[in-house]
């Protein structure tokens, strides 16, 4: 870089003021982990100009008399909490005749699973949960601004401002700093990984990784606060969180080394994998291998039962939602018999939608709109450890952990499964339902 930064000065004045500038404010901070601690100034910076920019817009269209979409905060309804099927059954029976209290089918029980069924048509819990967090103001945008900067000649020409430091100032400083960093990367986890086993590796190893996921952090902007760092994880167990986007390994990873599970990817992602697996000891696994649920628990049983090897990380939703809501865990990591360490993530859409829409946007795309972001700025809560209790299965231990998470970041607790954003509900479910109500038709000692 310094060759190249040197000759630049000879050739190119301007482009190489432009370089040393990166290279002594960006890219060398980035490397050493170092920050000029401006961040809170800019986001207090873009909060007032949102803000202004908000309550001119309201005020324009109070004055030619149009009507500006209103969304519910955060995208969600409240709601009381559910009722049981056996309970809305039996309410609705009392409200239909008090006389009849024979366990049997009553022509009443039909308007409970069409009000479902209608309920679940108006107001659907599942795919709105995949969908962008809607906002209550516009944080200039495109993606957001449901056409408010042609409201005024002022608005449009701050939305063309901010549209131009976004796109030509802030996304080629982080195109700059993301392709540096995985370049660095790359070439010192391959040195790292000719070194023997030993306490030096695992160093090195350690200090390589921190510092390829300072630069993608910083190629993103990505504003972390930690709380609770005392419930870090340990080598005795697996980390489990909330999944809003890709970039969740790299908030988190940012804190701390992680060994990562996942599947063998191709192209760019797979160079990285293979990078990351010589240094450290990963669990990267091909299609056939994922579908192997005894090879799996055993791989990751034997990392954890070896107390050198770092804190497995996993997100057990298996895929992204919008950052309301946390939808069912698979029970696969809860099953290891070991300490689960929780953690909580919370984003702040108001600087940038985190979310990813796999089924809309490819990664690369999905990258570069993060890099055109303000900013991505989230909450992470470490909570204590927790363990499975006696007498507790895989699956009540991973929804008690789910409702803590939920609790913590402030999100909606879902039963359901987030596959069901591609595929149908499966029929241990519907058959799960045919049981509860036979227990309203039989009884519950005769129910089977």
């Amino acid at each position: 870089t310094c060759i190249f930064v040197a000759v630049a000065v000879n050739k190119l004045p301007c482009v190489a003021m432009w370089l040393v500038l990166l290279l002594a404010f960006i890219i060398v901070p980035a490397a050493l982990r170092v920050s000029f601690g401006i961040h809170s100034f800019y986001l207090n910076t873009l909060l007032k100009i949102f803000e202004w920019a908000t309550l001119r817009m309201e005020l324009r269209a109070k004055q030619n008399n149009l009507q500006l979409y209103k969304p519910y905060t955060n995208g969600i309804i409240a709601k009381e909490p559910p009722l049981s099927l056996q309970q809305e059954i039996q309410g609705l029976r009392d409200s239909a005749s008090g006389l009849c209290s024979e366990v049997e089918f009553r022509m009443t029980d039909v308007f409970y699973f069409s009000r479902k069924g209608m309920e679940s048509i108006v107001d659907d819990e599942v795919t709105k949960r995949f969908s962008a967090q809607e906002l209550e103001s516009w944080n200039l945008l495109t993606r957001s601004n449901y056409n408010f900067s042609h409201i005024s000649l002022t608005l449009s020409v701050l939305w063309g401002i901010g549209l131009f430091i976004r796109y030509g100032v802030l996304m080629p400083v982080r195109v700059t700093l993301a392709v540096t960093g995985i370049i660095l990367f790359l070439i010192l986890t391959t040195f790292v990984g000719f070194l023997p086993n030993g306490r030096l590796k695992a160093y090195l190893s350690d200090k390589v990784h921190l510092m390829g996921y300072g630069f993608c952090v910083r190629a993103l902007s990505v504003i972390i606060t930690y709380h609770h760092r005392e419930n870090k994880p340990k080598n005795d167990g697996i980390c489990v969180a909330n999944h809003t986007t890709p970039i969740d390994v790299i908030i988190l990873a940012n804190d701390g080394c992680y060994s990562m599970v996942g599947q063998l990817h191709g192209g760019l992602f797979g160079l990285i994998q293979r990078a990351m697996v010589r240094s450290s000891p990963h669990i990267w696994f091909d299609r056939a291998e994922v579908k192997d649920r005894h090879l799996v628990a055993k791989r990751l049983t034997d990392h954890v039962a070896d107390k050198t090897k770092q804190p497995i990380l996993v997100f057990p939703e298996g895929t992204c939602v919008n950052n309301t809501s946390v939808m069912m865990f698979r029970k696969g990591s809860f099953e290891i018999g070991c300490t689960i360490y929780p953690v909580s993530i919370k984003y702040d859409p108001r600087f940038g939608d985190a979310f990813w829409n796999s089924s809309k946007f490819g990664l690369v795309s999905y990258l570069l709109r993060m890099m055109s972001s303000w900013a991505i700025v989230c909450s992470v809560w470490y909570l204590p450890p927790m363990n499975r209790k006696e007498g507790e299965d895989a699956v009540q231990f991973a929804n008690r952990v789910k409702a803590a998470i939920a609790a913590k970041g402030g999100l909606v607790d879902l039963i359901w499964d987030g596959s069901l954003k591609r595929a149908k509900v499966k029929e241990a479910f519907k058959e799960e339902q045919q049981k509860l109500y036979s227990k309203v038709l039989l009884g519950n000692s005769r129910a089977t």
